[in-house]
């Protein structure tokens, strides 16, 4: 049986995809040190480090209970805006992080590394699909600070074996198809969340950044790709492993609108969703779409849930089911038996929200 450690594996992706390797067999180890992951997300197969991945004894432990065939590594500071703000907070953390990681891998000895990545790598996006060859001039610190860690992995595989995949994410979505899984940030940023929210009363009404860009409707255009499809993309990518290192970009090829996204909720949910026009939000690119034909033609990777309609009716049957996220008990227990006790004070705070295309 195959053994694998996943940090930041009790958040959103990251819980997907120990969901799906807890399915196909796997044995699996998450440290997570749940600022923005949750218990709940996790079933009781899967043991629990808390603890932060800076924390080396943490991970020696960890890795002691090896050996494992691959680490996946998602924990990480994640909001761009905020990124903005504290930039020396997020290259500090999230590589300093990555780092202490990726040295443990190597003293442990395991030879594969899957790296959640990020599309914010990417400058000049043009209005064509974006492929890996692309421009690398990461947006903001928190791009950067990824750069630095595929470089990392780069001299880690030079040096020491190590091999590693390089996945850049576009704009993950959706939520896990049967109900038990769902996206749950505090505070949430993510659009299509935001917009169900709005649809069901939990938020004021939202504000558009721009109505004016070179697109059909003039609102910025984004690639979403299912959360589900991206954690087969992970084994998928891990495969290639065997034999090399991988970078490749993960999204469906088509782009959908923020007002294509209102819309589609509306059209899910049966409820109008209020909203204003707004000036446009600095250094949103007019459109941000992945070209995904590297890791199709080499991993096999064939993302299934890409229509705009499916994605959207994932993420409103959790979200509606869910009021309160992991929070909400009662309802995720009889959702997703087997799940370890949850919080039950857990809540969210509202506040205007202001939609780009993120």
């Amino acid at each position: 049986m195959a053994r694998y450690l996943v940090s930041g594996g009790a958040g959103y992706v990251g819980s997907h995809l120990v969901d799906l390797l807890v399915r196909q067999g796997g044995e699996v180890v998450v440290i997570d040190n749940l600022r923005q992951g949750h218990r709940a997300a996790l079933p009781h197969a899967v043991e629990l480090i808390e603890a932060d991945i800076a924390d080396t004894d943490a991970l020696d432990d960890a890795f002691e209970s090896g050996p494992f065939h691959a680490v996946f590594h998602f924990a990480a500071l994640s909001l761009v805006g905020e990124s903005m703000r504290q930039p020396l907070r997020y290259l500090r953390e999230n590589v300093g992080g990555g780092l202490t990681l990726i040295d443990a891998c190597i003293r442990h000895n395991v030879k594969r590394f899957v790296l959640s990545s990020t599309a914010n790598l990417f400058s000049d996006t043009g209005t064509g699909p974006i492929a890996e060859h692309a421009t690398i001039a990461p947006g903001s610190p928190y791009g950067e600070s990824k750069l630095i860690i595929e470089r990392a992995l780069h001299w880690a595989d030079t040096c020491h074996g190590l091999r590693s995949a390089c996945l850049r994410y576009f704009n993950a979505a959706g939520s896990d198809p049967e109900g038990r899984l769902g996206e749950d940030h505090d505070p949430e940023t993510h659009l299509i969340p935001l917009v169900i929210d709005t649809a069901l009363g939990r938020r004021p009404p939202l504000t558009v950044f721009g109505d004016d860009y070179p697109t059909a409707d003039g609102t910025c255009v984004r690639d979403y790709v299912h959360v589900s499809d991206l954690a087969h993309a992970h084994l998928c990518a891990l495969r290639q492993l065997d034999t090399r290192s991988v970078t490749y970009n993960l999204g469906t090829g088509e782009g959908f609108s923020v007002l294509q996204v209102i819309k589609a909720v509306e059209q899910i949910s049966g409820r109008r969703v209020p909203y204003r026009i707004g000036a446009r939000r600095p250094g949103d690119p007019a459109t941000l779409v992945a070209a995904s034909t590297l890791i199709r033609t080499e991993a096999n990777w064939h993302p299934k849930l890409t229509d705009l309609t499916t994605i959207v009716k994932t993420a409103h049957t959790w979200r509606a089911a869910h009021p309160l996220g992991y929070g909400d008990r009662g309802v995720l227990e009889e959702a997703r038996p087997g799940a370890l006790p949850l919080d039950p004070t857990k809540g969210r705070a509202l506040g205007t929200q202001y939609l780009g295309a993120s």
